[in-house]
């Protein structure tokens, strides 16, 4: 006797097979995407809309103060605009947050419904400092990227890059950002889309690294890499082996 477990399991298997044999490289088209910038104005958000704007992406940097938004885009130049965060989220197809861990929450939910539907890539590194240096903290919800999830449920969150130094990354005379971007999410369509977005930065490679859920120990990474960096004065980031 057949049953409808028993029927479904050969469609089940065939998926299973085509799922393993996909070209993980094989990546989207994501030129003509516009991205927001949320905390575009910092440090790391103002490095990632220089780079992805100037490798030819059309870039929105958002802000609490439309005018303080607009001042950091000209100064940056590369047709990057400026607007208050609710129009940033808005007008972008994809959103990067990269606002201060301490107004992660409140900016989010603030956000809730320009957001809605959205691709959302959170880059916020939850960390404590003291005069030991830095370290992790774990959000109730156990990562930055969880609780973005957590407050906007009918966004797309993923969780993307943590491990970039803002030095580099504003810096002109640096023409290639050698690092690799480890790249979480639920839906491989999303997380394929940010690794696009990642190689579109000369240098970068994005990779993926398993569901939100593992978000926590590549937020917390950071911790480590800030105390290499003040160790040897360097700005590293993180290069993936055997990929």
């Amino acid at each position: 006797m057949t049953t409808p477990d028993d029927a479904q399991s050969p469609n089940a298997a065939t998926r299973a097979k085509a799922a393993l044999q996909r070209d993980p490289w094989d990546l989207p088209d994501v030129s003509g995407l516009v991205v927001g910038v949320l905390g575009g104005t910092g440090d790391q958000g103002r490095g990632l809309a220089y780079r992805l704007a100037k490798a030819g992406q059309k870039v929105i940097i958002g802000s609490r103060a439309a005018e303080r938004a607009q001042t950091a885009a000209s100064e940056l130049g590369l047709g990057i605009e400026g607007a208050a965060n609710a129009e940033c989220a808005r007008r972008s197809d994809v959103v990067i947050v990269a606002v201060p861990w301490e107004g992660h929450a409140k900016t989010l939910q603030a956000l809730r419904e320009p957001l809605a539907g959205k691709l959302v890539i959170d880059c916020v590194n939850p960390l404590g400092f003291d005069k030991k240096g830095a370290y992790a903290l774990k959000p109730e919800e156990g990562s930055a990227a969880e609780q973005a999830a957590a407050l906007l449920p009918d966004s797309r969150v993923t969780a993307a890059f943590h491990h970039l130094s803002a030095v580099l990354l504003q810096d002109p005379e640096v023409e290639q950002i050698d690092t690799d971007v480890m790249v979480l999410g639920e839906s491989r369509a999303d997380t394929n889309l940010v690794q696009a977005l990642a190689a579109r930065i000369p240098g970068m490679r994005g990779v993926f690294a398993g569901r939100l859920r593992n978000a926590h120990q590549v937020e917390s990474l950071v911790a480590n890499l800030i105390s290499v960096n003040r160790r040897y004065k360097a700005h590293a980031g993180v290069r993936l082996t055997d990929v």
